[in-house]
């Protein structure tokens, strides 16, 4: 028998009324959101960068393709990252690909970034069978710069961040392994989207968010929230790469 109650077509249909008010609020407070994510101020990059990409040197304005404005995210994979990218942030990066023709054709180029060096990162993409464009930002100040990765001494003054190092829970010591990478190295990664716009010459950093932020969370995440049962709770903090299910 399940573990929801049941009931009838009446009960259900003033059940879901209920919820769809709430879902209603939910929506024009995510409008309000919006409004004021998109009136951030943009703020120019004045400093110098090059990154290591599949087809050479590149700098943060030729990233854009000619497009004016660039959407990225910041994939958990370290240079200290010996098996692979974060499982979570990969289960992200598997659903990528088929919106970049979207993006494409509305002025927004679409890209992933990493601080491994860029052999690695064309190897794991091959492996994953991405096809969106995955730029290297080793040995260059870009993460530090826009808080996309930190030092080791800011990671150990971030309280939260030296309490998972010291104390970490099972699933955190099982993602140490998946990484191939120790806690104090791996935990300097911060997954987050960045974005920047281009306007007369000018590159412009527009916004950054990154986890706990629903948004990083991989699209599946959203689906199984529409799903009839729960997630089970031993999943909540675990991820699999698609080709290390344990099934």
């Amino acid at each position: 028998m399940p573990e929801n109650k049941t009931g009838t077509r009446e009960e259900w249909e003033a059940a879901r009324a209920e919820l769809a008010k709430l879902e209603a609020e939910q929506a024009e407070r995510n409008n309000e959101i919006r409004e004021k994510r998109q009136a951030l101020p943009w703020v120019p990059v004045e400093k110098e960068y090059e990154f290591d990409t599949e087809d050479g040197k590149k700098s943060l304005a030729e990233l854009f393709d000619g497009r004016s404005q660039l959407l990225a995210y910041n994939i958990m994979y370290g240079p200290d990252y010996e098996v692979g990218a974060c499982p979570g942030c990969t289960s992200l990066g598997d659903e990528f690909d088929g919106s970049l023709v979207h993006l494409n054709h509305r002025d927004v180029t679409f890209l992933g970034f990493s601080r491994a060096p860029i052999d690695r990162l064309v190897a794991y993409k091959e492996r994953m069978g991405w096809q969106f464009p995955y730029v290297s930002t080793y040995n260059t100040d870009f993460p530090f710069d826009f808080g996309l990765a930190m030092t080791e001494e800011q990671a150990q003054g971030v309280p939260e961040v030296k309490d998972m190092i010291d104390n970490p829970p099972e699933w955190l010591e099982e993602w140490s392994g998946q990484i191939g990478a120790d806690l104090k190295d791996g935990l300097r990664e911060n997954p987050s989207w960045i974005a920047f716009a281009r306007e007369n010459g000018t590159i412009y950093h527009t916004y950054t968010v990154s986890a706990p932020d629903p948004f990083v969370a991989p699209y599946f995440a959203f689906l199984l929230d529409r799903a009839p049962k729960e997630a089970d709770p031993g999943d909540e903090f675990r991820s699999w790469r698609k080709d290390e299910y344990p099934d």
